[in-house]
């Protein structure tokens, strides 16, 4: 009788020592995933920020003051345009 409750006592033991050890594992999961959500979040932030500063650097004002600017660009004159219309 003496070795049948040692052994319970036994089964008993090894199975808080599970559970113990998978609410552990559980928490150390919870606490990645929460992380990793905080870090989707700070990319998708900066994503936005990213296409907002691509808008800027590709608007045709600021493009079109560059190039006068910097590359002395000028719109061609009437005579020098030369129009091409397409057969069908």
């Amino acid at each position: 009788m003496a070795r049948i409750t040692g052994f319970l006592v036994m089964l008993v033991v090894l199975s808080s020592l599970g559970v113990v050890a998978s609410q552990h594992q559980a928490r150390k999961l919870y606490a990645a995933v929460e992380r990793e959500q905080q870090r989707s979040h700070q990319l998708e932030v900066e994503w936005g920020q990213l296409q907002l500063e691509q808008s800027t650097w590709a608007a045709h004002a600021r493009i079109e003051k560059l190039a006068r600017e910097k590359l002395t660009m000028r719109p061609p004159q009437s005579g020098q345009i030369i129009a091409i219309e397409e057969r069908p």
